[in-house]
């Protein structure tokens, strides 16, 4: 979506930081905060850094495990000892690839600001963000020691109805957001840019 390296890695850093400043708060449990950003980080990151994936991808993967471990740090416990962290934890790679394809995808079929676009995002948004869910949810449901047994299905779709809800309007709000910054600026660069060839024909 975007070409130019410069551009790429101004973006990269805005949306770590934003990640930065949400994460860390909600495995401290300080849940009266800014909602958590990384899953429409994730997201964003796949459709402004589409074919950047090799090293864009896994550095905030990166990012978010480290701002986890401090996180669980600073409440004095080891990683592997919070209620959230355990052999699950490591299905929040496939989870938060999912989200990123989800923005690459829509990256590939962006056509310019129309109401198809707009239908495009949200059908992207909501296919990744379930797929997303899923996998963290079910990972989370079906192997950490936290939730006590006996498992059944029953229990996991009503766990799953009883959160979907709050990711999803989280996720979306931050996409939201990043919807709005995104017309702003490919206006403003239009403007400007025909502003420029007025000058030059002067």
């Amino acid at each position: 979506m975007v070409t130019k390296q410069s551009q790429r890695l101004g973006i990269f850093l805005a949306l770590a930081l934003v990640m930065a400043a949400t994460r860390m708060h909600h495995f401290e449990g300080h849940f009266d905060r800014l909602p958590d950003a990384s899953w429409a980080v994730f997201f964003l990151a796949g459709f402004w850094l589409r074919g950047s994936v090799r090293w864009a991808f896994p550095i905030l993967m990166a990012l978010a495990v480290a701002l986890d471990y401090l996180a669980i740090r600073n409440l004095g416990l080891s990683f592997w000892d919070h209620y959230c962290v355990s052999v699950a934890y490591w299905f929040l790679v496939p989870s938060y690839f999912a989200l990123w394809m989800g923005g690459s995808w829509l990256s590939r079929h962006y056509a310019g600001l129309t109401l198809k676009t707009l239908a495009f995002g949200a059908a992207a948004l909501l296919v990744s963000e379930g797929v997303c869910y899923l996998l963290s949810n079910g990972s989370f449901y079906w192997l950490s020691d936290s939730v006590p047994a006996p498992r059944s299905f029953g229990a996991w779709f009503k766990n799953l109805g009883d959160w979907y809800m709050t990711f999803l309007v989280g996720t979306a709000a931050y996409a939201a957001v990043g919807a709005v910054l995104h017309v702003v600026v490919t206006q403003l660069a239009r403007v400007l840019g025909h502003a420029g060839e007025q000058g030059l024909r002067r």
